[in-house]
């Protein structure tokens, strides 16, 4: 079974459009900060990783909504990972904290550049390898 990465969030009112629900953009953003604080919580950052000419940049997302959250939700965000070629993939999901209903799943493929140049991107294999499923 792949490890997972949980954080909780909460929706900010100014995150909500007309109709009193997350703007689907929004839901980009959870993913990004997730994947962030996932980084930390290994011990780096995307920063260290820029640092080092190492950068992974989204090559392509696609995300499915299910059910909108409302202003001052909590939330769980998710995350497992995997590794296909030359592709570090991230499964991320956001479940409505009180009730565990799926709001947005989706499929984030990250691409590995070091000094510009496309790469495998062995340089998280070592950083995520308790996540990390190939």
């Amino acid at each position: 079974m792949k490890k997972i990465f949980e954080i909780e969030m909460k929706v900010r009112d100014y995150e909500c459009d007309a109709q009193g629900i997350v703007n689907n953009a929004h839901y980009l953003h959870y993913f990004e900060n997730t994947r962030h604080e996932f980084m930390q919580s290994l011990g780096t950052s995307f920063k260290e990783s820029h640092a080092a000419g190492v950068d992974p940049v989204v090559a392509h997302a696609d995300l499915h909504y299910k059910t909108p959250l409302t202003g001052n939700e909590l939330f769980i965000s998710a995350l497992t990972v995997e590794r296909r070629g030359v592709k570090i993939i991230f499964h991320q999901t956001i479940r409505r904290k009180s009730d565990g209903v799926l709001c947005c799943k989706g499929q984030i493929e990250a691409v590995v550049l070091r000094n510009g140049q496309l790469s495998r991107g062995d340089y998280f294999d070592d950083i995520m390898k308790a996540y990390l499923n190939e």
